[in-house]
Order: structure tokens, then C-alpha cells, then sequence
């Protein structure tokens, strides 16, 4: 089942402004665009331009008479546009195989198949929107089953995300304007004076009288948006991805068939990769159906890679959930990242035994699972033991730190320390027991206290913060971490709450 984002970028004129001028206003002064229409209009503002009142179409003099704060500069849509296809790379690198510009003010993405990549549809738009507002741009992101209906939801709907539910298209379009159709203004403006105000109105007629009195394009857009046409994505491409297309004469649907031109195509690819003396990062492979639409499998490496067998066993396992339709009639498979990578000099059977190579295993579970949530523990000079290991990347070189202490840590460090219920002896006594999770564990052994204080050199708050950690060790042979917070003498030290921060064994 299609499942299409659409990336809305309100102020994407005056916030690429200010990314890309050095001598742009700050966000607290009002900023707006102005261009020619006849005579000199805005076309572009910022929320502080629109809360004075000014407007889109607005002559440039009777806003800068409105507002004598507000900065006015020249409209550039080229540069917006060449900005848009920049960011569509961007996202393609990231997000999926097929990106494409939806000029002027938005991305749209098919995410058919990778959204699991990146922890659900819900977590996707999430971290799409943050990561474009920390940057600078105001964004709103939806995802739905069509373009047309992804496109509606995140322009006409007050979210900053949305997720429309498989199936639920519809319902969401019969209470949007019909401005939400992507119709010219022209057209949107005669349906409402005949009262077709909202996109259920259209819905409810006959087929035939408004292609009559509209032309084609208001039904089509109708069907676009309720997924009963079909609307292909372009993905955005660049001049030096590497890329090897495959045209058939007549349209092929076997999977045995699929992987054989898999196979070719990938030794096809890597050649030229070994002739410009580049490694594969990220593969997409995209086919072409003789309904107009087209599917797209992704794979990854964890370091640059040109082997053949090994690209081509990526594939391979994902190659099932191809649907190939009535048929597939041409085949794109594109390096879309790529890396030098040097010629490797091949090691001979007398020499000693090669280190082992996990990054073939890695890229298998990757492509399974996501990139995301592989990953391995790296020390970090730190004295609270939360903030003592990182999460790096599974090929991550080493960082040449080492955990040092002359205690013991547990294996098992909880994500944040979960408070339990005690009885203990203060100052330095261990708990007699401790509840946690609602089932009480009785102390048999401990030993401490191991005292660690706060990095009062980070915070001014950590100056006088104190733990005391105990090893313990209950009746049925388990053995835990857990602390006093604070010294148990004075109350600036800490709250004398105990918790549990680890599990041994």
C-alpha cells in the first residue's frame, strides 16, 4: 500500500533568505519578499511580517506604510527553487529512494517500505519537522495515501505532523476546502461561488457535469487525491550520481526474473564505481511499472563498498516485496551516495589470519532492521555513570578511552535511575530490603558505599550533589546498583531517596 509524505514549508522564501544572507534581518524584525506583477507586490513574509498585517499580494508601498519596521527585500524563485532541489537531496539521502521538489513551497517523499527504517511514520515526520525548525525552517509534514491527500492534510490542517490512517483518505478530504485540490485559483474561486465549498461537495456529485463545466483536470485531481489515479513521483537526481538503467522490450513481473537483471545491473554498477575509484554508501533500486507508478527497494553499507556479491545479496532479501503489477517495463538502480574507495591488495593464504570484518553482517541487519538501531557503547570520561558511555556507530574507529575504576560496574545500566522503596541505616549503612516494581527483595549481602559526586566543572547545581552506590545482592542470588541521593547528613546533598541504577549478572 502507497504511503506518501508531504513536506509544507509556509515561510520557505524568507527563511531561506536569512540561512543564505549574511547581512539578513533577525527573526524579531518583520521580512518581506517582494516581486513583480504588474505593478511591485509582496510575495513572501514571515509570521512577525503577517502579525502586523501585512498580506500576501499586498502592494510593496502600502506595506512598508503599514509597518515602517519592515524589512523589504527582492523575490528570487530561482534561488528558491535551486534551494528546493537541494533539500529534496537531502532528503533523499536520508529518508527514501523517491523524493521530488513540490515547488514552490514543498517536498513530497514516498515512504512505502521505510518507514520501519526509521522508527514508524509517526517518529519519521517528527524528527523531519524538528530537524528542519532547528535549522531555521518552519515546517509542517503529513503522510497519507496519496499525494493529493498528504498535500491537503499538511497545508489545510493546524499540526505540525499528521498521520492520516490507511484508508481514512477520504474522510479527511470531504471536510477540507477546495482550495486543499491543488486547483488554480481560478477554478477553486467558481466552485465556491456555485457553493462547492468544501471538498465533500464535489464528492457527492455526478462525475460527468463538472468535467463538463471544469475540464479534466478538477476530476483527475479528485482521483489523484482519493488514490484512484495514478500520480508518479519523480525522484530528484543529481549529475554525478552513478546509475544504470535497464529497459525491457516486453514487461517482466517473475522474481527469479527481477533478480537475474538484479544481478546484472549490480555488476554493471559496480564497474563503474571501480572505474571513478568509489564505494557504494547507499543504493536505491527503482522499477518502472507500465501503470505509470513505480517501487523502490533501498540498501545500505556501513563503509563503501563495490562487491558485487555482497550489493547484490542486499537486494536479494527485499526483492519479495516487490509488486510488479501487470509488469515492470524498465529498471534504475543509482548509487545516490558514494565514496572514494582505493583498490585493496588481496591477502594471500600464507599470510597470517585477516582481522574478522563485520561490516557485510552489519549492513544485513541494517537493511533489516534500520541503521538506527545499530549502534555500540564507547566509554566517556565521566564520573556519574549515566553520562560515562555513548552510542556510537557499529564501524566506528576506536576512541582509545577505557572505563576506569577500582569498583565494579553493572552490564546492565537502566536507561535513568528508577526509584525504589528502602530501610536503611543512615548514613552509611545498606538497605535491610528494597521494592522494586512492586515486588520486595530482601538484602542478604552488600557492599559500599561508593561515593561519587557531582561535575559542579558542567553544572553550578551538581556543586554539593552526592551518591552513595551499593552492590547488592538479594535471597535469590540477584544482584543490583543501587544509591542513596545524598550523603545522608546534609540536605543540600541530596533528596536521601534511594535508587536502583543497575543489574550485575
Amino acid at each position: 500500500m502507497a504511503r506518501v509524505v508531504s513536506l509544507f514549508l509556509p515561510r520557505w522564501p524568507t527563511d531561506r533568505l536569512r540561512r543564505a544572507s549574511a547581512d539578513a534581518p533577525p527573526r524579531d524584525i518583520p521580512l518581506a519578499l517582494s516581486g513583480h506583477d504588474g505593478r511591485r507586490v509582496v510575495t513572501a513574509l514571515d509570521t512577525a511580517a503577517e502579525a502586523l498585517g501585512i498580506r500576501i499580494g499586498m502592494p510593496a508601498a502600502k506595506a512598508q506604510a503599514l509597518a515602517p519596521s519592515l524589512v523589504l527585500r527582492k523575490a528570487d524563485p530561482w534561488a528558491d527553487a535551486e534551494a528546493l532541489d537541494r533539500l529534496a537531496l537531502r532528503a533523499l539521502l536520508r529518508i527514501s529512494p523517491m523524493v521530488a521538489a513540490d515547488p514552490p513551497d514543498g517536498l513530497v517523499i514516498e515512504t512505502s517500505g521505510a518507514d520501519h527504517l526509521h522508527g514508524g511514520e509517526a517518529r519519521m515526520l517528527d524528527r523531519l519537522a524538528r530537524s528542519l525548525t532547528r535549522a531555521g525552517i518552519e515546517a509542517r509534514a503529513a503522510v497519507a495515501g496519496s499525494w493529493g491527500a498528504a498535500h491537503a492534510a499538511a497545508r489545510f490542517l493546524a499540526r505540525r505532523t499528521t498521520v492520516v490512517p490507511p484508508g481514512r483518505d477520504e474522510a479527511l478530504l470531504r471536510r477540507l476546502p477546495v482550495a486543499a485540490l491543488r486547483l488554480d485559483s481560478e477554478t477553486a474561486r467558481s466552485l465556491r461561488t456555485l457553493g462547492f465549498d468544501l471538498v465533500g461537495d464535489l464528492l457527492d456529485r455526478p462525475r460527468a457535469p463538472l468535467a463538463l463545466r471544469f475540464g479534466p483536470r478538477l476530476v483527475r485531481r479528485l482521483d489523484q487525491a482519493l488514490g484512484l489515479a495514478a500520480e508518479p513521483i519523480e525522484p530528484v537526481r543529481e549529475a554525478r550520481i552513478v546509475e544504470i538503467r535497464r529497459v525491457f522490450a516486453e514487461p517482466i513481473g517473475a522474481p527469479e526474473t527481477i533478480a537475474r537483471y538484479v544481478d546484472k545491473m549490480v555488476g554493471a554498477l559496480c564497474a563503474e564505481l571501480e572505474a571513478r575509484g568509489l564505494g557504494a554508501r547507499r543504493l536505491d533500486l527503482l522499477f518502472h511499472r507500465i501503470d505509470g507508478t513505480r517501487q523502490a527497494i533501498r540498501a545500505g553499507t556501513a563503509r563503501p563498498a563495490r562487491q558485487a556479491g555482497h550489493l547484490t545479496r542486499l537486494f536479494r532479501e527485499k526483492i519479495g516485496a516487490v509488486e510488479p503489477g501487470f509488469g515492470i517495463e524498465a529498471m534504475a538502480l543509482a548509487a545516490v551516495l558514494a565514496e572514494p574507495l582505493g583498490a585493496r591488495q588481496a591477502v594471500s593464504p600464507l599470510a597470517e589470519e585477516p582481522e574478522a570484518d563485520l561490516s557485510d553482517l552489519i549492513d544485513i541487519l541494517a537493511s533489516r532492521v534500520g541503521e538506527h538501531r545499530l549502534c555500540r557503547f564507547a566509554p566517556v570520561e565521566s564520573d556519574v555513570p549515566e553520562r560515562s558511555v555513548a552510542r556510537i556507530s557499529p564501524l566506528a574507529p576506536e576512541t582509545g578511552a577505557g572505563w576506569e575504576s577500582r569498583w565494579p560496574r553493572p552490564p546492565r545500566l537502566l536507561p535513568r535511575p528508577e526509584p525504589v522503596e528502602t530501610m536503611a541505616l543512615l548514613p552509611d549503612h545498606p538497605p535491610v530490603w528494597f521494592t522494586w516494581r512492586g515486588l520486595r527483595r530482601r538484602v542478604r549481602r552488600a557492599d559500599g558505599p561508593e561515593r561519587i559526586r557531582g561535575e559542579w566543572w558542567k553544572r553550578d547545581a551538581e556543586m554539593a550533589a552526592v551518591r552513595d552506590y551499593f552492590r547488592v545482592e538479594d535471597e535469590a542470588g540477584e544482584r543490583y546498583w543501587l544509591f542513596r541521593s545524598g550523603d545522608g547528613e546534609r540536605p543540600e546533598s541530596g533528596s536521601r531517596r534511594w535508587f536502583l541504577h543497575g543489574i550485575f549478572g
